[in-house]
């Protein structure tokens, strides 16, 4: 058994939300054989409220957050990413850095909670869910046996894992 901890960084626009909550959720989930980290192309400077709240309601310590720019994880010292995911489609469109250690990458796209439109109770059920379909993506994702799989049978997997 490895006692390699993999590093994930979660991308996204802004890094207001669905970027947050999966950076949450993995930590965790993980039980320590992941590190999460969560950035944006264009980061707002602000979590979302509710991104917190959903955080807390599924109990989630939500203590340090910060929206951060990508380009933080693409420096000399940063930890070299094993994976990243985008979350949103506007940041898999975009041009990213050169990530220092040739990470693994998918599109775990979820349409944005912090986009919609509706009443308070509307919009809590909307990150809830949100939240629901990225904490069922990395149970996948943590459940495969890496170890055990060569490069390309992870990436096909993570890929996959997109999908679901």
């Amino acid at each position: 058994m490895s006692d390699k901890v993999y590093q994930v960084l979660f991308a996204c626009t802004h890094n207001s939300a669905r970027s947050i909550m999966a950076e949450g959720l993995l930590n965790s989930l993980a039980g320590g054989r992941f590190r999460a980290h969560s950035a944006g192309s264009h980061p707002s400077g602000i979590i979302h409220p509710l991104a917190l709240h959903t955080l807390r309601r599924m109990r989630i310590p939500v203590d340090g957050f910060r929206s951060k720019d990508w380009a933080e994880f693409a420096q000399p010292g940063a930890p070299a990413m094993d994976f990243v995911f985008t979350v949103c489609d506007n940041a898999a469109g975009e041009v990213c850095p050169v990530w220092p250690g040739q990470p693994m990458t998918a599109h775990w796209g979820v349409a944005d909670p912090a986009a919609f439109v509706g009443n308070e109770e509307q919009t809590e059920r909307v990150f809830w869910d949100t939240a629901l379909v990225l904490k069922r993506r990395i149970e996948l994702m943590l459940a495969l046996p890496l170890q055990s799989l060569d490069r390309l049978a992870i990436q096909r997997e993570v890929r996959d894992i997109g999908g679901r």
